[in-house]
């Protein structure tokens, strides 16, 4: 586009250790344009991100920002050059305001007190000039993920930011918070803003990226006009190999109901209702799908099944037991796996080795431990196995799981719940914040676990993620099955009504084709 050069790297290399996470990385930002990086999980976007925000420092190479060669000790430097970057994970403090998260670090003074008037009139004005509809006094726990998100995109733009950076920033929105999100990107630019999208989402970056730069094991690969490449193209650049993500569904002959849940009522923290009555079964040798738009009672439905919230009225049988209300343990003993929504806070401890997180399910048992002595050899063995097996990027099995990326942290939980081949397994929102090539694979792992006879209930807000695994589909809303039928009876448009809280008939499942 010919604008002013905005970031430029020069040679920008970065070593943990014996380990390089970005090897020589030489690319050009402009001002005006949409941005993307892409690379596979632990092909060191982040890692290359946290430099130029201030976070990390290089190992060697050079940064300059609008011509300008700079060093950045801290983030407070990238914040002074304009440099704003939106995490994968929030930066958000849940106990305060909206309000406070955002102007937290730069609060407007007079008179030596907070101004909270004009913070506000100010945060207002922004979100109004860019469609961002937030809630200044609400508390960030009380607010939705998406809500969070344009939290943190407001908190970048008052600190008038005009090189912005997002890291995954779709990966748990729905589908009309997305489509919102890209339009705003779009309108930073053609503000003359530069915009640094890191994403798996190879659809959203043909839609929005101007410009993309592919990196593969911490090394540029290569630099392309977006909309002179197509998907599959970028994907192989990617992972350096042509990608396939459909899916066969072999017949397999139905077994028991794994999974049954009649008239289940679970009520939230602060004893509201997000489930009501809803009844579903999952039987061995099929993948059901549950679709919705994220705050329907997902988290809790999955939550309740794996011992995680109380029920409150109705049951639960999981593999001919009443496990309403058991514990986790015994949830787990019964034969479930559960890879979770939020892989920091319920499905890993993040202080904690690889191995230990790898052996946490299992711990009390044989190969790891005999008459409550732990092996910690047969624990590494295993570890050292399921991390090859799996593809989980990292440079020790004694390595913290909170030093892995976001995706290699997904691998890792993935890697536990399967290998332990649950007969139901419960999967919410598996492939958040992998790769094409990562997807692929776990999405071979899931249908495997269907093929050999176990069940899977699917959460995701993915739909075509539904679409391609699940054989059948059931949709929630408000915390009630408002409809459910095979796979191959339901289009797109239909599911997306019954996403919105419409019925739809048996006799309009039957005519969607």
């Amino acid at each position: 586009m010919g604008q002013e050069i905005a970031i430029q790297l020069s040679d920008l290399t970065k070593r943990f250790g014996n380990f390089t996470a970005n090897d020589h990385i030489s690319m050009t930002v402009d001002f005006g344009t949409v941005h993307a990086l892409l690379g596979e999980n632990g092909a060191g976007k982040t890692t290359l991100m946290n430099m130029l925000s201030g976070i990390l420092k290089p190992t060697s190479g050079q940064i300059f920002v609008r011509g300008q060669a700079v060093q950045l000790n801290s983030a407070k430097d990238a914040t002074k050059l304009g440099i704003g970057m939106v995490h994968q994970h929030f930066m958000l403090v849940d106990n305060f305001t909206v309000l406070e998260n955002i102007i937290l670090g730069s609060e407007p003074n007079h008179g030596g007190v907070i101004d909270r008037k004009a913070a506000r009139q100010a945060i207002i004005a922004l979100s109004e000039q860019y469609g961002l509809q937030i809630d200044p006094d609400a508390l960030v726990a009380d607010i939705s993920v998406g809500m969070q998100q344009r939290v943190e995109i407001v908190k970048v733009l008052y600190r008038s930011a005009d090189i912005l950076i997002f890291d995954e920033p779709t990966a748990v929105l729905t589908p009309q918070e997305v489509t919102e999100l890209l339009a705003i990107f779009r309108q930073l630019a053609e503000e003359g803003k530069a915009v640094i999208l890191i994403s798996h989402k190879l659809q959203e970056l043909k839609a929005v990226a101007d410009v993309t730069t592919i990196i593969r094991r911490g090394q540029v690969i290569e630099t392309v006009q977006t909309s002179d490449t197509t998907t599959e193209e970028l994907a192989e650049l990617m992972v350096g190999r042509p990608i396939d993500l459909t899916q066969e569904h072999p017949d397999v002959a139905l077994g028991p109901d794994f999974l049954t849940l009649t008239n289940v009522t679970v009520v939230d923290n602060q004893k509201l209702p997000r489930v009501h009555n809803l009844s579903l079964n999952v039987r061995g040798g099929e993948i059901v799908g549950l679709a919705g738009i994220d705050g329907n009672g997902q988290s809790e439905l999955v939550k309740a099944i794996t011992g995680l919230l109380p029920v409150d009225s109705g049951t639960i049988m999981i593999n001919g037991q009443n496990l309403t209300n058991a514990s986790v343990r015994q949830i787990t003993q019964s034969g479930v796996g559960h890879i979770p929504e939020d892989r920091q806070k319920f499905g890993l401890i993040l202080p904690m080795s690889l191995v230990d997180n790898m052996s946490l399910q299992d711990y009390t048992n044989a190969p790891y431990a005999t008459h409550g002595l732990l092996h910690p050899q047969a624990m590494l063995t295993t570890t050292e196995q399921l991390i090859q097996e799996y593809d989980v990027r990292s440079s020790s099995p004694w390595q913290s799981a909170g030093s892995l990326s976001g995706g290699n942290q997904q691998k890792l939980i993935i890697a536990r719940e399967l290998s332990r081949q649950p007969q139901l397994l419960i999967a919410m929102n598996p492939t958040r914040g992998l790769d094409v090539g990562a997807i692929e694979f776990i999405h071979n792992q899931i249908m495997a676990a269907r093929n050999a006879g176990h069940a899977v209930l699917l959460i995701s807000y993915e739909l075509d993620e539904i679409r391609q695994l699940a054989d059948r589909i059931a949709v929630i809303h408000s915390g009630q099955i408002v409809g459910e039928a095979q796979t191959h009876d339901l289009d797109v448009n239909q599911i997306g009504l019954m996403m919105a809280g419409e019925t739809i008939t048996k006799s309009e499942v039957t005519h969607a084709n």
